[in-house]
């Protein structure tokens, strides 16, 4: 028995539209043989309808082909086009463009920025164009693999700042003492002077959305911050000076089952004085302080979410195993095996998301 079939697979409204162009069936030989008392008797009927059961088989394959198809296209365009991330934000999974085929691959491009988790918003034709290199995998043996573009990260990182989550007041730190003017009298003499043994805070914000570089070697991040130095007397907050820093790292990713996680190292600090009500600041006094505290508090703080990553975009019921990370220009490639759990159901939940 010969079985072959032909099918369309394309983007519809970010969706894949799976269709049965053309399929067939032909039995080139039945044979069916009986045993038993009168087994010959209906050994010649069977024989003499032998093409009319080859026939037979061939459309109920045929049909089987076709109900098959109708399910597993039903299934492809089940698929959702987000997926959650938090409480705030959703990766937007939808297709764009048309599938790409090749004689041992197939290729999906998806637009994969964050968003709101309330809108999907298209995607830009810059980023089509961006993003149109075909993944990479140095070991040609993995079963995916799955290329994100710094745009990817980038989208994150605006969506957070619009979303006025890169504002803190800082009123703990592991060095307390740096929190009270008495810390401060021999960097910022004035400032003990006319606030003596006073209690501060730290109010932080980011000016603009980190920025984020991926090249052949690693990660990089650029944020540029304001810290308002407040004191506190009793209820009252009193904002007495205002220092820009230009906060430079670099980071590393890693896979934490089907998600991807990561961390940051600060590497560069740079600042300078915004604005003043105690006169001017001598910053090469402030400077090891400010170190210290974004080593001590904006590091670990920015790595405790980092750590907990953002799902990739598996099927449901599928693992990557054995994953590796490739940097290069503006991209980061994860090249995987892929493990399926049988107990799991592809018409449940179609992503796996941890």
């Amino acid at each position: 028995m010969e079985v072959g079939l032909t099918l369309g697979l394309e983007n519809h409204e970010g969706t894949l539209k799976l269709s049965l162009l053309e399929s067939g069936c032909y039995v080139k030989e039945i044979t069916i043989k009986l045993d038993g008392g009168a087994s010959w008797l209906y050994q010649g009927m069977i024989n003499a309808f032998e093409e009319q059961i080859g026939s037979a088989v061939e459309s109920a394959i045929t049909n089987k082909l076709k109900d098959g198809i109708l399910k597993l296209d039903s299934f492809l365009q089940s698929l959702p086009k987000e997926i959650p991330v938090d409480d705030n934000a959703s990766l937007n999974v939808s297709f764009v463009e048309n599938p790409q085929l090749s004689s041992s691959s197939i290729e999906f491009d998806i637009n994969g920025l964050f968003t709101d988790g309330k809108t999907v918003q298209p995607v830009s034709n810059h980023y089509r164009q961006a993003s149109q290199p075909s993944v990479f995998c140095t070991d040609q043996s993995k079963m995916l693999g799955i290329s994100l573009d710094e745009a990817v990260f980038n989208s994150a990182s605006a969506l957070y700042y619009d979303a006025e989550f890169m504002e803190w007041i800082v009123d703990k730190v592991p060095d307390q003492a740096l929190l009270n003017t008495a810390g401060w009298r021999f960097i910022i003499p004035q400032l003990y002077k006319k606030y003596p043994n006073d209690d501060m805070n730290l109010n932080i914000s980011l000016s603009s959305p980190p920025v984020i570089r991926i090249s052949e070697h690693n990660i990089g991040a650029s944020v540029y911050a304001d810290v308002i130095i407040d004191v506190v007397e009793g209820s009252q907050v009193i904002p007495v000076a205002c220092i820009s820093l230009v906060i430079r790292g670099t980071g590393s990713v890693k896979i934490m089952g089907n998600n991807l996680g990561g961390s940051v190292k600060l590497d560069d600090l740079a600042m300078s004085l915004k604005w003043s009500k105690i006169g001017n600041l001598r910053m090469y006094l402030i400077q090891p302080v400010m170190w210290t505290l974004v080593q001590t508090v904006g590091i670990p703080y920015a790595n405790s979410y980092l750590g907990k990553g953002f799902p990739l975009p598996i099927i449901h019921g599928f693992t990557l195993q054995n994953a590796e990370i490739i940097f290069s220009s503006s991209q980061v490639t994860v090249c995987s095996n892929v493990s399926y759990s049988e107990s799991d159901d592809l018409n449940q939940v179609p992503i796996h998301i941890k």
